[in-house]
């Protein structure tokens, strides 16, 4: 709700522009009314929260007083003028004649104090207004606080000083009266008494008069990102910003004016005040919240002139305490990977992400599975980015890559001297490091039995003791393990704890491999030719052979080949290029020389229900186990179309085949003899594949 302002001025257009001054400031958070008295009617005050009056406008304040009430809140405007005029009326010479014009013989009188308060020495003034006579007649310039109608005729020499403008203490106490503190904290109001010639604000005025410490506001200054709560030396609250309203649900109308031990007990301000001791971090409780209390007295000359409250919200200083180990640690524990970076659109890839993001929205632990090069920690990251933890650290180890005592030291620190080689100090470890976030445990399997004991406690209580050390420590942290092996069969060989296993597989998550996404294998091998600056294009035989390999290195494999084609510095790659283990396979030997009439094919697709898809992914599955002399049937063309994500059952791979074989494609033989590509085929599957 926007305060209101009643303006008392001699003169209307005075007032009005006093007014415009101050909706400059303070823009639509007041609202404000104007007052004259020069013309002896009745005033008619409305109510306000604030009267803000020249002194030419009343004789006394007790004047004004008696009008509003002797608890209302008045300001006694107070003047000055941009530090540009004064620099400007400073050049003269010393010596200077001027008149100084103005409405009355009060008006006069304050702006010429006003110009000697700020050091004007040059000029020497003479009084000129409305009735005036007696006056010298013989000086040539004139100055004016925007009153030029009232300059003599014969002066040509006019100096327009514009009004003069509210003092930095006015605005000030303004702000403090009308409880917009905050605006004194502005880049407008810093800018504003920046161009004044008197910048330096009454301090004690800024804290309120009991207060008389100078240091005060600059203790403001640094803590304003958390609650503040200042007592004065009688213990009782003249201030409170912003955050101290949000913890304590209290306005600050409601702090302000009462003692501090009466409306918080919670907090030892006798305590402070009589020992004259500085509490630091101490837990609190405030409306069922955790709350981080510090307590500093205000001392000056050894006597006690008030406190401040420091309040913060626990969690929030958690968090800003790892951004801290962050910095100090320079470990760079942070998720890069988002699921948008995940590559591919096949239905199963899809349906994998799809999970993922499900599985992020909760606390459980993860347990990731997939081949290796597959992904897994990519999509460890992403869930993590994908979750309520996203802004605490993501730490990731790799359980088989560091030898069992070592491991232990890493995951749970130590204390100083906990064995030989210890840091002085000790060390965190990687549970604490990574409280609030996530800890992904890479190839878990390689973890000892003895310290998948004690990993299982950690999980199960959520609290970690260092190596060497008596305290427990609580902890908060998201598991997400992966592991490229069968750990349901580690656990029955006994290399793998069953309790563990559960607990660590609440939320499995399988990652396909890479033969089982064939639609994904160019879009990746394009995103990869980008993302290392390269860029050519492959023929229909290398291409062939790239879609079709079996991948037992996953993506990774399929990386290491656009690595190595980059090299080979062609714009097209042909299959005589690819790699001997692309070639291995034996997915493409002969050549196309077959020709195939288009008219044939128009034909075909006019009269085939089936889709191009279907038709071109049996041609590739016979072809290849013509190829490397395999028989295969309609159950394995349907169950190789379901790993495909394609939908074919066994009844559509009969209907097609027999399209298929009307048109001399391909040879379907009873019994145990499957079915076969015939080189009219080959010639559709190439003329197919370079479309």
């Amino acid at each position: 709700m926007r305060k209101k302002v009643a303006i008392i001025t001699y003169d209307k257009k005075i007032g009005l522009f006093y007014k415009d001054n101050l909706l400059k400031l303070l823009g639509d958070i007041i609202e404000i009314d104007t007052y004259s008295t020069d013309d002896k009617n009745p005033l008619n005050l409305k109510k306000a929260d604030l009267y803000l009056t020249s002194t030419c406008a009343f004789g006394r304040e007790e004047d004004l007083r008696t009008m509003v009430g002797m608890d209302a809140e008045v300001v006694i405007i107070g003047l000055t003028f941009y530090k540009e005029i004064l620099d400007r009326l400073l050049a003269y010479p010393p010596g200077t004649l001027a008149y100084m014009v103005n409405l009355s013989a009060q008006m006069v009188t304050e702006t010429m104090a006003t110009l000697y308060q700020l050091g004007l020495k040059n000029i020497t003034f003479y009084p000129v207004y409305p009735g005036v006579k007696n006056y010298p007649k013989d000086i040539t310039l004139a100055i004016t606080p925007d009153e030029e109608r009232f300059v003599p005729e014969n002066i040509k020499d006019v100096i327009n000083i514009g009004n003069r403008v509210l003092d930095v203490d006015t605005v000030t106490e303004i702000a403090f009266k009308l409880g917009f503190e905050d605006f004194l904290l502005t880049n407008q109001f810093k800018e504003y008494a920046s161009k004044l010639p008197i910048a330096n604000y009454n301090v004690d005025r800024l804290f309120g008069e009991k207060t008389q410490l100078e240091s005060q506001f600059e203790i403001l200054l640094s803590i304003l990102d958390v609650g503040v709560i200042g007592t004065d030396k009688e213990g009782v609250i003249f201030c409170a910003n912003r955050i101290a309203e949000k913890l304590t649900l209290l306005k600050k109308e409601e702090m302000i004016g009462k003692r501090g031990t009466n409306l918080f007990n919670n907090i030892p301000f006798d305590v402070c005040k009589n020992n004259l001791t500085t509490i630091k971090s101490k837990l609190i409780k405030i409306n069922n919240i955790d709350v981080n209390l510090s307590l500093t007295p205000v001392i000056r000359n050894n006597s006690f002139y008030g406190a401040f409250a420091i309040i913060q919200n626990f969690s929030e200083e958690e968090f800003n305490q790892h951004k801290l180990r962050v910095q100090l640690l320079n470990k760079g524990h942070k998720a890069r990977y988002n699921f948008s970076d995940i590559i591919g659109k096949s239905p199963v890839i899809l349906k994998t992400i799809d999970i993922g993001k499900k599985m992020a929205k909760t606390n459980s632990s993860v347990l990731i599975t997939g081949e290796s090069g597959t992904g897994k920690e990519l999509f460890a990251q992403a869930i993590h980015n994908y979750s309520n933890r996203k802004e605490y650290p993501f730490v990731a180890i790799n359980c088989a890559a560091i030898p069992d005592n070592l491991l232990e030291s890493e995951l749970f620190g130590y204390e100083e001297g906990a064995f030989t080689g210890a840091k002085r100090g000790g060390k965190l470890g990687l549970f604490e490091f990574a409280h609030g976030g996530t800890l992904f445990l890479d190839e878990i399997e390689g973890m000892s039995v003895g310290l998948q004991v004690k990993l299982l406690r950690v999980i199960q209580e959520r609290e970690v003791m260092r190596i060497g050390g008596n305290k427990i420590i609580n902890i908060d942290v998201r598991i997400i393990a992966a592991t490229n092996e069968r750990i349901d069969e580690l656990v029955k060989k006994g290399s793998f704890r069953k309790d563990l296993y559960y607990r660590l597989n609440t939320l499995p998550l399988d990652i396909p491999p890479l033969r089982n996404r064939k639609d994904d294998i160019m879009i990746l091998f394009d995103a990869m030719q980008k993302s290392i600056g390269k860029h050519f294009e492959i023929d229909s035989k290398a291409k062939f052979a790239l879609v079709n390999h079996n991948y037992d290195g996953n993506v990774r494999e399929l990386r290491n080949y656009v690595e190595y084609l980059s090299y080979v510095d062609k714009e097209i790659i042909e299959y005589e290029d690819l790699p001997a283990s692309l070639k291995e396979n034996k997915v493409v030997t002969s050549n196309y020389e077959d020709s195939i009439d288009v008219e044939k094919i128009q034909s075909f697709e006019n009269n085939n229900k089936c889709s191009k898809e279907e038709n071109l992914f049996i041609l590739e599955c016979l072809y290849i186990a013509n190829e490397n002399n395999l028989l295969i049937g309609r159950k394995f063309i349907s169950e190789e179309a379901f790993n495909r994500g394609l939908n074919i059952s066994e009844q559509s791979v009969r209907t097609i085949l027999k399209n298929l074989e009307s048109y001399g494609f391909v040879r379907v033989s009873k019994g145990r003899g499957g079915s076969k590509i015939t080189s009219l085929g080959k010639a559709l599957l190439n003329y197919y594949n370079k479309c």
